[in-house]
């Protein structure tokens, strides 16, 4: 069974934001979208850059560091120069928490 961990209060996460966080030692990124509330790893897999420092666009979570790009529903990579998707964590908001469960770590 997927063990969830509280991490912030929806009220804490305007709709269109992102906040990281860390979980079990894994640097995550929460984005609030129309399309709900997704966490993936925080830390892009192109270059070693925090990817909360860089632009979210609807559903597209683009770095700071080259602008490659990702799906925050899945992690897959939307634009170069990154190849590797996001390892992407299952959310759930019970009442106004947050709460992420961890996927597998990455290889």
């Amino acid at each position: 069974m997927a063990q969830f961990e509280a991490v912030l209060k929806l009220s804490e996460l305007p709709l269109g934001s992102m906040r990281a966080c860390v979980i079990g030692g894994r640097e995550i990124v929460i984005c609030h979208t129309r399309e709900g509330v997704f966490a993936l790893d925080n830390i892009c897999t192109h270059a070693h850059a925090r990817l909360c420092e860089g632009r979210l666009r609807a559903t597209r979570l683009v770095c700071p560091l080259h602008g490659a790009s990702f799906d925050i529903r899945d992690g897959r990579v939307l634009g170069p120069p990154a190849l590797i998707p996001l390892p992407a964590h299952t959310v759930r908001v019970v009442d106004d928490a947050i709460e992420v469960s961890l996927s597998a770590s990455p290889a």
